[in-house]
């Protein structure tokens, strides 16, 4: 756990580097070696780390707009991803899809940046494994501000009435986007949804990666054995903006000194010193986890490029006719319908 979690905010800091090259001073969203939105999760590696670390690659995760812990607890392939998220032809889906839609079935896992989206999917997943007589288990991550989104409710409801082995995890960071959760939310605790539709609610109150791997291991668990679904909240912490160049004007600046002093990896360094774990393999852990994360960003950095003809291919409806040809078309000539 420890070294995915010093892997994912490495990765992090890398990337916050990488995409602010351009982008200054005035911040231009589309300049850089990273153009478009980029969303941070600093503050909630305990979450991702705690959870994965009892999955298999035949399990399914989904995960929201703030995915690169998760998807480095799950193992998805760390070059790809990287080439993914700089629009590398070498990427998980061909750069096309950036860091919000990473999607790599080797290990069965899938990210999207619509709130809530992935329940609904992870719940099919869920009812494929019970189909197929598996003990494989899905588990869906969200924000706090996607539980009173229509696709979380009513996946809830179908997993619980189909007892599904499906884990919905809810990482609160307390802000709904620029939004504190009590302005938004009817209920502190937000594994009290689970009371609605008769399944099992857990919250694990604060970002300590042991504590969350103890509720996770009895969630997978109960799902693994075929006793159904359970929604766990996990208290997390946002130590950056809801998106790169987020000037974060709605946030306290005491709130935001909170969030700096509560670090998940801090802590379970703690405690990996206190069961007689020594410097040298501490550091050792951390080396690993730069060069790791150094290794993926140069490699990244130097795929090519996908051409421009490329976005025609992996769509759902092909381009009309004379589009792609070097002729025109009969739309263009004025020809027959």
């Amino acid at each position: 756990m420890y070294e995915n979690m010093v892997t994912a905010r490495q990765y992090e800091e890398r990337l916050q580097e990488e995409y602010m090259v351009g982008k200054q001073p005035a911040f231009d969203i589309s300049a850089g070696p990273i153009p478009g939105e980029l969303h941070l999760a600093a503050g909630h590696e305990a979450a991702g780390a705690g959870v994965c670390q009892h999955l298999r690659d035949d399990d399914t995760v989904t995960a929201p707009h703030r995915p690169h812990h998760i998807a480095i607890a799950k193992g998805v392939d760390l070059k790809r991803m990287t080439a993914e998220i700089f629009g590398r032809e070498s990427g998980l889906s061909g750069g096309k899809g950036g860091h919000m839609h990473l999607f790599d079935p080797d290990v069965n896992f899938a990210c999207s940046g619509i709130i809530a989206e992935g329940c609904p999917p992870a719940v099919g997943a869920g009812l494929a494994a019970k189909k197929r007589n598996t003990d494989s288990v899905a588990v869906a991550f969200l924000g706090e501000g996607a539980i009173d989104q229509g696709a979380f409710l009513e996946s809830l409801n179908l997993a619980s009435v189909q007892n599904l082995p499906v884990v919905f995890v809810v990482e609160d960071n307390d802000w709904a986007i620029s939004m504190p959760k009590e302005r938004v939310t009817d209920v502190e605790n937000g594994a009290q949804r689970a009371d609605g539709f008769g399944l099992q609610g857990m919250r694990v109150d604060a970002d300590d990666a042991v504590a969350v791997s103890d509720a996770a291991r009895e969630a997978v668990g109960r799902a693994r054995d075929g006793n159904g679904p359970t929604l766990l909240e996990i208290q997390v912490h946002r130590r950056m903006g809801h998106f790169m160049g987020d000037p974060e004007a709605y946030r306290p600046d005491e709130d935001k000194a909170a969030a700096e002093q509560r670090d998940s990896i801090e802590r379970l360094e703690a405690d990996l010193r206190a069961h007689g774990v020594d410097d040298e393999t501490i550091d050792d852990l951390r080396s690993r986890a730069h060069d790791r994360v150094e290794e993926a960003i140069e490699w990244a950095k130097d795929q090519p490029e996908p051409e421009p003809e490329d976005a025609y291919e992996d769509v759902f409806v092909n381009p009309p006719s004379g589009v792609t040809d070097s002729e025109p078309s009969t739309a263009e000539t004025g020809g027959d319908d």
